[in-house]
């Protein structure tokens, strides 16, 4: 398991140009949260980039197909619980690990991170918790976007709020160019 097999997959599944940004801000925001706790980043990067692979080819059975197709290519158990714990009420897998919890937490916030960045004149370069904040107030901003995924994810993983967007803004500043700011 390596990043440049996983992000050879990801492309190979997935031709939308915004799915593919979403998944390298999930990965950022991943590995930022395993620097922290002292976690494998490699997996927890590969988590967040794989997370949502198969949603634009099978997004009715999204994420028990790409389960499945990661068991056939010999990813772990604990990445595949993973994937399918931040999807849990179609997957029915609970998110007992951290790295589940923390894809959760991290994978809608970034939805309303990126949104942020396309509205403001500076893009990600000085964004604060409470820019972001301020969107999240407003039902009609990035309204794909949810709201409830987001409060439930950061009760989940037990941090302050703005410390987690805090954490996951620094993350996708880190890379801005990728990401195409």
């Amino acid at each position: 398991m390596s990043r440049d097999d996983a992000l050879k997959l990801l492309t190979e599944y997935v031709g939308q140009e915004s799915l593919r940004k979403h998944c390298l801000a999930v990965e950022s925001a991943m590995r930022a949260y395993a620097r922290k706790i002292g976690d494998d980043e490699e997996k927890w990067g590969i988590v967040g980039l794989l997370h949502d692979f198969d949603y634009e080819k099978y997004p009715d059975e999204h994420p028990m197909k790409g389960s499945v197709i990661l068991r056939e290519k010999g990813y772990p158990e604990d990445v595949i619980e993973a994937i399918l714990g931040h999807n849990q009420e179609r997957s029915g897998v609970e998110r007992k690990s951290q790295m589940a919890k923390t894809l959760y937490a991290v994978d809608e916030l970034c939805g309303m991170v990126m949104a942020t960045a396309h509205v403001r004149p500076t893009k990600l370069e000085g964004m604060t918790p409470q820019s972001v904040k301020k969107n999240l107030k407003k039902k009609g901003f990035a309204a794909a976007v949810s709201r409830e995924d987001i409060t439930k994810g950061i009760q989940e993983l037990g941090v302050p709020e703005d410390e987690h967007i805090a954490l996951i803004i620094s993350a996708m500043q880190g890379i801005s160019k990728e990401l195409g700011f």
